[in-house]
């Protein structure tokens, strides 16, 4: 794909993460897991693409996540937030708060709900972040800016509401390769021309059982190529576990791309779900200027509810997020910001609007391509986001 080419000084940039990856491998002696080249093509401190200086989100960055689409996504769950206050803490714990317009539009949308938290906790250790969000929530709830504290780590105890809304899908991933047999760690070399290359070893014992264990998930739906690759989101469920463990009362709302173990693992599905995204462009070359693009790949929803139910965590629903929406009332409140008839658009701004929420509910666009999956602890099993169109069914393999 023909893609934008940077400017100088972020080309420098990456030059600059390139060869301090290079020496990483050097060091590991030629070759390191795709997963430690994700977390410092991403985390890097100054230089990782989630915590360098420059813009990550929205029109004018590489991708729009729901919350830029319209503020009726943080508006419909803040209806699933206030119903699980009733049972927990009023406290809101955000990882991956990204621009702050979800913690934003939420805290207002609590407040008019008269639900409104006794705090708003964003985990986020990048100060270019930590400034996307005070500008964002000052500029539209600023009253309640006293009410928000950044934290560097994971609470040691949660009673509240955990929210991550595309965070999983951009934790490191292990990649692997099935080939003749075999299962074949895919990891990072230097190349023969300078920078940096693909590369393959066999995988430790370990990660090949990992592996084939997944894989029997998805047995029985077709022979599978002779060359099969795909990820292990390893990271993601140590996430999971871990925060399951410390949420003592709550709640925890995840959505992100992904699918259930079946979908995910299909044998048609044979190169992976790994993307990189840079100004709006999705394209595979994810080893190209580290730093400079998001890396992703989709989420095992079914290895997430096996995290979570380890930890001691119930399943309080997966569904897609249009369904989630749907179910939080996102039709009736297009309704009232409309002024009455969605279905009759009236300006250039209904038309803005009816786009947007026609993104977020489409089954082509995010609609459907996203899943929301909730776990709780100490709460009833009633999820008004859950309450039609609930698919954890589709979580068994």
């Amino acid at each position: 794909m023909s893609l934008p080419q940077p400017d100088a000084d972020a080309l420098e940039a990456s030059r600059e993460l390139e060869r301090r990856i290079g020496a990483s491998i050097d060091a590991a002696g030629g070759w390191i897991g795709f997963d430690e080249f994700m977390r410092r093509a991403l985390y890097e401190p100054g230089l990782g693409y989630y915590t360098g200086p420059l813009r990550r989100f929205g029109r004018a960055g590489d991708f729009v996540t729901a919350p830029e689409l319209s503020p009726l996504f943080a508006r419909a769950l803040a209806v699933q937030v206030a119903q699980w206050f009733d049972h927990c803490a009023p406290v809101v714990v955000e990882f991956g708060a990204g621009s702050g317009a979800l913690a934003a539009e939420l805290l207002a949308s609590l407040q008019a709900r008269g639900a409104l938290p006794r705090e708003y906790l964003i985990v986020e250790v990048s100060a270019p972040l930590r400034e996307a969000h005070q500008r964002a929530i000052g500029a539209r709830v600023p009253a309640l800016l006293p009410r928000v504290r950044w934290l560097d780590a994971l609470p040691g105890s949660i009673d509240g509401v955990v929210l991550g809304n595309e965070l999983l899908d951009a934790m490191p991933v292990t990649v692997f390769e099935c080939t003749a047999g075999s299962v074949l760690a895919c990891g990072v070399a230097r190349s023969g021309v300078g920078g940096l290359a693909w590369a393959t070893r066999p995988a430790s014992a370990a990660l090949a059982d990992a592996v084939r264990s997944t894989l029997a998930g998805a047995d029985g739906l077709g022979p599978r190529p002779a060359r099969y690759r795909s990820e292990l989101g390893l990271q993601a469920r140590a996430w999971v576990a871990t925060v399951g463990r410390a949420i003592e009362r709550g709640a925890l709302l995840l959505l992100d791309y992904g699918f259930p173990a079946r979908e995910y693992y299909h044998p048609q599905r044979a190169e992976g779900t790994l993307v990189a995204h840079y100004r709006h462009r999705v394209h595979g070359d994810v080893l190209r200027w580290p730093g400079l693009q998001d890396l992703s790949a989709h989420v095992d929803f079914t290895a997430i509810a096996a995290a979570a139910g380890q930890a001691g965590l119930q399943l309080l629903g997966y569904t897609s997020q249009a369904r989630l929406l749907l179910n939080c009332g996102l039709l009736e409140l297009l309704a009232q910001e409309a002024g009455g008839d969605a279905s009759a658009p009236r300006s250039a701004d209904d038309v803005r609007r009816l786009g947007a929420v026609q993104a977020l509910i489409s089954e082509a666009e995010m609609g459907e391509l996203v899943k929301a999956i909730a776990f709780g602890r100490g709460l009833p099993d009633d999820a008004i986001g859950f309450g039609r169109g609930d698919r954890r069914e589709a979580l068994a393999c």
